[in-house]
């Protein structure tokens, strides 16, 4: 396979895991967490270094798509470990305690309190989340950056 197929392949991904993501959002009603919109950034950087690709030779290009889909992939394991309780997450977007509070302070928390949390699974297919799916394909398209970049001839 090419350098430039492999490198529509993993472009290809990162648009499905976007356009899967607003599909979520925007037909299924799923209102993303904090950490879930963190994870999007990643896969738009990757399409736009694959464009880029097509028009720059050298190999750095291709380097910074592997690096993009790698950083959404420990965005999203980080966001697993937050969901399964494994680590505490930012607290702009995860439940906090409320012992001590007194029925005002706890108001104007739940007032505060984001629209989705990071630390709650809104859905899941084959006990996996959708932090956990982005990780593993991601993870994939990462390794398809790394054979389109071996593919790469350096830049003159």
């Amino acid at each position: 396979m090419t350098r430039n197929a492999l490198i529509l392949i993993a472009a290809g991904g990162s648009a499905g895991m976007l356009l899967g993501a607003f599909a979520f959002q925007f037909i299924g009603g799923l209102a993303p967490c904090t950490m879930c919109v963190w994870q999007r950034w990643p896969h738009a950087a990757a399409i736009a270094i694959a464009a880029l690709v097509m028009v720059i030779p050298g190999r750095l290009l291709p380097a910074a798509g592997a690096l993009a889909t790698l950083c959404t992939a420990a965005i999203g394991a980080y966001h697993t470990g937050i969901e399964r309780g494994w680590w505490s997450g930012p607290s702009a977007c995860s439940s906090g305690p409320i012992s001590g509070l007194s029925a005002d302070e706890l108001m104007a928390q739940i007032m505060q309190a984001p629209l989705a949390r990071c630390d709650e699974v809104p859905w899941e297919l084959l006990g996996l989340s959708m932090a956990s799916w982005n990780t593993l394909i991601s993870l994939g398209l990462t390794l398809v950056w790394c054979v389109a970049l071996v593919k790469t001839k350096p830049a003159h």
